[in-house]
């Protein structure tokens, strides 16, 4: 057992130099073409002591990609884009992993030239999403996936693993949280199919784990993380039972042998907008899953070495304290204060806010 962030681990074929995992942060700085520009590349690049960076949400089909400025990888174009991102972060000597994802129903008309959005039941998520232009816009029902499209999505994750891979990434990430499709079909207050992807437990995370096992094949399943939420609420999601649900899951994604299982658990007293007063269990799912568990919710130095000293996880994913330090991991180590991110600019184009930041040997000269 670890007892300092700053140990090295074995994730999957990789040995990373610390435990401290740069989160997934979209920030919606890619082209109209969802390809993403060059400031993406050097952004990346300047965080790279981080045991490993986690991109972007990015999606793996034109119909899963509903967010201002955030990337895809399903075509050649966005590949050659990606790929001078991983060599940007393997060149300062890091590593990635790439999340994909589907937004499922969270996709509203504005972004797919006016469709429909699909998601495997028609159930409305609840709230707002920007539009293209940036405008807060209500969902639309969805309408419910037939058979043969959910295994062309199946197919859709599997092929942006393989471009990922091909472009110099190192893995990728399955993004079955936040109330995207993959979370949609797990939780049964958005999932009221009738057929072997509803109903039951073990039928409701069928989906999940035909994208694991197929992705698997592909890359091979020490390529392969999955990232769940099992207590947020965004989008008014929930599910009756998730405490069943999700240990069905761990045990499932542990019998794979993977990469890893992220978990993302704000505590209930965070100000975090996915924080619940569901009762948390992150911890009841590290005793389900047997391979590296990595933890996110809030987690700070102090918070995180206690969780990994305490046997709660193997490594901790830390996101909004990268974003204004690009060095977080030499600050951490050295104690040099951090500096604050700009919320302003989380979403805004060009480098303010992105990766105009300096490190704290820049700042101080």
């Amino acid at each position: 057992m670890a007892n300092s962030l700053f140990d090295p681990i074995e994730l999957g074929r990789y040995t990373l130099k610390n435990r401290i995992l740069m989160a997934p942060m979209t920030r919606g700085r890619s082209a109209a073409a969802g390809a993403p520009q060059d400031i993406v590349a050097q952004y990346y690049g300047q965080r790279a002591e981080a045991g490993l960076i986690i991109t972007e949400a990015v999606a793996v089909s034109r119909l899963g990609h509903g967010w201002p400025g955030a990337p895809g990888l399903y075509t050649d174009h966005q590949q050659a884009e990606w790929a001078k991102v991983a060599n940007s972060i393997l060149s300062a000597g890091g590593r990635a992993f790439m999340q994909l994802w589907h937004m499922g129903g969270a996709v509203i008309p504005d972004y797919i030239d006016g469709a429909q959005s699909v998601a495997p039941s028609g159930v409305a998520l609840s709230g707002e999403i920007p539009d293209r232009k940036g405008n807060p816009t209500a969902f639309v029902t969805p309408r419910a996936l037939t058979r043969a499209e959910i295994v062309n999505i199946i197919r859709d994750f599997s092929n942006s693993a393989e471009r990922a891979v091909a472009a110099g990434i190192d893995g990728v990430e399955i993004h079955a949280a936040n109330s995207f499709l993959i979370d949609q079909f797990l939780r049964d207050s958005t999932n009221h199919r009738t057929d072997e992807y509803g109903g039951t437990v073990a039928n409701r995370a069928r989906f999940l784990l035909e994208i694991v096992d197929d992705m698997a094949a592909r890359i091979g399943a020490d390529r392969v993380g999955v990232r769940i939420s099992p207590t947020n609420a965004v989008f008014g999601i929930s599910d009756s039972d998730p405490k069943a649900l999700f240990s069905h899951v761990a045990v499932a994604l542990s019998e794979r042998e993977l990469a890893y299982l992220h978990v993302l658990e704000p505590s209930n007293e965070s100000d975090s907008f996915m924080a619940t007063t569901n009762p948390t269990l992150a911890d009841h799912l590290r005793q389900a899953y047997a391979g590296t568990f990595i933890l996110n919710g809030g987690l700070a130095l102090k918070a995180g070495t206690a969780a990994l000293v305490e046997g709660r996880a193997d490594a901790v994913a830390m996101g909004a304290p990268f974003i204004a330090n690009p060095d977080l991991v030499t600050r951490l180590a050295e104690g040099i204060p951090l500096a604050a991110p700009d919320q302003s600019t989380f979403y805004t184009p060009g480098p303010e806010g992105y990766s105009d930041y300096p490190n704290a040997q820049t700042a101080a000269a």
